[in-house]
């Protein structure tokens, strides 16, 4: 009897050990997510107010209102500064700033003084003919429409598909779509946008800037810079019998390099990729500091920190600094007509080529059309033969072809058309992703381009719905 008390009580204090070590957990959980939060709601609101030209209500009642704890952190804009700081209940707790950098958007302090920051600003753009108007020039250079007979198509049914995308039908799942735009053939066939949108507003790209990073890699290769297919310089792995130094820089780009990584922005918040992106200021040294959870290119899983481990290694390529931060704007956004285009960086001065550009829709479509047109562009090839069918290559770790080089594909596994995304719509179909329902679609074999914009918390916005009606719209 004295035995059995004995194992009751070590049982219940064994219980009461683990309880308090699993509330300590959470509490430190809640404590670590303060900071994130502080920081994400301080770069949204930069971003917002001095990039996009939204209000800051709907940025907080948008882009930061998906969790209530939120409503916790209190922001100062500074106009003159053009900074955000922003802390629990505006006390001064777990501040963040956020600065904007001309040319660059908003960027973390994370550590750093916002003189070093503004320091990094690139030469500015040249200077654009006051008499050159973009109206007046033809898509997809400017924006005025083309002379001709538009594309045939059912228009009824692709003016279906376009309302699909802007209805509120769920009041639990709001859409909170912000922009959507089909070009078929080359030319504009549907383009709507929200209330306080325009065709001149910058969205967010979230992860579908690791697609325009997948371009500036492919840039570098062109000019003879850079062999994806070599081993990664990442002087992080230089080590005697470090066996990450057998990751080459295609496998980072596949997501195969094997590296542990936790990518997680909700159900989990304290992740690797909300520390990468919100509280560390070298996103790549911290991607690149991460061990090995599998042997390199034995298996595919999704990872943001690799993309910015890439985009170190464009910045350790190109050498010079202010030729780096100018790149994206010099060999690609200036070359297809994305001049409003903005490529963020972190607190170290690297592009954060995982997450952050801020484009316009049509802008985001001209980035479709360049793919489609295999990296050729008026004539000038910028990406290198055959690129597109290199990034387009299904990844051999991904179970169901669903991922190339910095591209989702509709390939789907061998010979079972129904597991891929999109089974109604051809298998060549190939995507940028971004973090609530940003996307840019590319269908060769439709000639097809479709971009689609939001904020969508939860659920999914109607891809699929959207894509199909497209299809059904030009009778394939």
């Amino acid at each position: 009897m004295e035995k059995k008390k004995r194992w009751i009580v070590v049982g219940a204090a064994a219980l009461l050990i683990a309880a308090a070590v699993t509330i300590a957990w959470a509490k430190r959980e809640y404590i670590e997510e303060l900071p994130i939060g502080c920081a994400f709601k301080a770069k949204a609101l930069c971003a917002g107010v001095f990039v996009q030209g939204l209000s800051a209500a709907a940025i907080e009642r948008e882009d930061s209102g998906f969790d209530p704890a939120f409503g916790l952190m209190r922001a100062k804009i500074d106009v003159t500064r053009k900074s955000v700081t922003c802390s629990v209940l505006g006390l001064g707790l777990f501040a963040r700033t956020a600065i904007y950098v001309e040319g660059l958007g908003p960027v973390l302090l994370s550590g750093r003084s916002e003189k070093s920051l503004r320091a990094m600003a690139p030469p500015p753009a040249p200077a654009v003919d006051p008499a050159v108007d973009r109206r007046a020039i033809d898509w997809p250079e400017g924006d005025r429409e083309p002379a001709g007979p538009s594309p045939r198509l059912d228009s009824g049914a692709l003016r279906a598909a376009m309302d699909g995308v802007f209805a509120e039908t769920d009041p639990g799942r709001l859409k909170r779509t912000r922009a959507a735009l089909v070009v078929y053939r080359g030319r504009i066939v549907a383009e709507r946008y929200a209330p306080g949108v325009s065709k001149d507003t910058r969205l967010l790209s979230w992860s579908m800037a690791k697609s325009f990073t997948n371009a500036l890699a492919g840039i570098l290769v062109k000019q003879g810079k850079l062999d994806v297919m070599a081993l990664a310089p990442v002087p992080e792995w230089k080590g005697p019998g470090d066996p990450r130094g057998a990751i080459t820089t295609d496998m980072l780009m596949r997501m195969s390099s094997g590296l542990a990584w936790e990518e997680d922005y909700t159900d989990h918040p304290v992740s690797d990729v909300n520390r990468m992106l919100f509280l560390e200021p070298d996103a790549a040294a911290y991607a690149a500091s991460k061990a090995l959870a599998a042997p390199p290119d034995s298996r595919w899983s999704y990872s943001s920190g690799s993309t910015n481990i890439v985009s170190r290694i464009l910045r350790f390529v190109i050498r010079d600094e202010a030729g780096y931060l100018s790149f994206p704007r010099r060999e690609l956004f200036d070359k297809i007509g994305m001049s409003d285009a903005v490529f963020g960086i972190d607190a170290s001065g690297t592009l954060i080529g995982s997450s952050y550009i801020y484009a316009t829709a049509r802008d985001y479509a001209r980035f479709g059309l360049l793919c489609l047109g295999d990296g050729v562009w008026k004539g000038e090839r910028i990406l290198p033969e055959g690129w597109m069918t290199y990034s387009t290559t299904p990844t051999a770790g991904a179970e169901k072809g669903e991922y190339g080089a910095f591209f989702w594909l509709n390939r789907g596994s061998p010979g079972k058309a129904s597991d891929r995304d999109f089974p109604g719509m051809p298998a060549d179909l190939y995507w940028a992703d971004g973090y609530q329902g940003q996307h840019i679609f590319v269908c060769p074999s439709l000639d097809l381009v479709a971009v689609r914009l939001g904020m969508t918390w939860n659920g999914d916005w109607g891809a699929g719905a959207f894509l199909d009606g497209i299809r059904k719209a030009l009778g394939r």
